[in-house]
């Protein structure tokens, strides 16, 4: 079960005093989506943070989208995803805590605080990230655009039958023929979510006894994982098949628990874990290593992570 203390929060506005705030948020999904609710053929439970009493639930986060950071070196963090020309940054990949937006650039394994989410209810269950650096994310209900640069969240769409809190887009011609698609994981169900109603619709299972331990990522050109539980894993890595979602092969071990949060760049996965542990994945075999993480707040929890459709394989 997912949760996050308080103290996160308190240490994640201590962060944020005093900064800027962010810019306008504009996506290729376009801001201040849709409210209306969709339909869902394939039904998601929600789950509730250990924690619940402290805000989760229908709770809005009232923190400002400032742009702040807490790094591994004195550099500021709160670029976006994409660099100055438009294309996304093959080497950044990101993580989801209970509240905030993090980065990591994984060539210099500079990890930085973007800033708080703001306008949504949180936690955000997943991220996901598109080929031209467009970032959307998932609570329990609502489906939101988010400025990955700002980490302020502009409402899409909203499933009462809840979205999963595995979520990646998959290249153009994987599910749909005509542009990327957004995929997850409810327990082993793949499933299809509707940028545009919200709707969440069944297209396959993982199969084998495995089931979504927490995060997906899917790669053009390169492969689609998946960190489970199941067979006495807990958690592993296998490959999927991004059409069907059924499993390719497993990976092994990851030899870490709460492995909500995974992306993908250059060969190597990155994973974020529940307490607040950031790992260089091998993809061959699964070894996990921890990345340093300086200034890391107290109870920090992570419950996603993304990278782009465009990374390099």
């Amino acid at each position: 079960m997912r949760g996050a203390s308080w103290i996160e929060s308190i240490a994640l506005l201590a962060l944020a005093a005093g900064c800027d705030a962010g810019a306008p948020f504009v996506t290729a999904y376009g801001a201040g989506g849709s409210s209306g609710a969709g339909g869902s053929s394939a039904s998601v439970s929600s789950q509730t943070s250990s924690d619940a009493a402290t805000g989760s639930g229908g709770a809005s986060s009232s923190s400002s989208a400032a742009s702040s950071s807490s790094t591994a070196s004195s550099s500021s963090a709160a670029s976006s995803t994409s660099s100055s020309s438009g294309a996304p940054v093959p080497s950044v990949v990101y993580g989801s805590s209970y509240t905030a937006l993090w980065k990591l650039d994984t060539a210099t394994q500079q990890v930085s605080l973007v800033a708080p989410f703001s306008n949504a209810e949180i936690p955000l269950r997943d991220i996901a990230i598109d080929h031209q650096g467009a970032m959307v994310g998932a609570s329990a209900t609502k489906l939101y655009a988010v400025d990955p640069a700002t980490a302020a969240c502009s409402l899409l769409a909203q499933n009462l039958g809840g979205y999963p809190n595995s979520l990646s887009f998959v290249p153009k011609g994987t599910v749909d023929p005509n542009a990327e698609a957004l995929v997850g994981f409810a327990g082993s169900t793949y499933v299809r979510i509707d940028l545009a109603s919200g709707a969440v619709s069944a297209i396959g299972n993982l199969g084998s006894g495995y089931q979504s331990s927490g995060d997906l990522v899917s790669i053009a050109g390169g492969p689609t994982l998946l960190t489970v539980v199941g067979n006495g894993c807990g958690d592993c890595l296998v490959e999927v098949d991004p059409k069907t979602g059924s499993l390719v092969k497993l990976i092994g071990p990851l030899g870490f628990a709460e492995v909500w949060g995974l992306a993908y760049t250059a060969g190597k996965a990155f994973g974020f874990d529940g307490t607040g542990h950031i790992l260089a994945i091998d993809v061959a075999t699964a070894q996990a290593a921890l990345l340093p993480f300086l200034n890391e707040p107290l109870n920090l929890s992570f419950y996603g992570g993304g990278a782009t459709t465009a990374a390099s394989p």
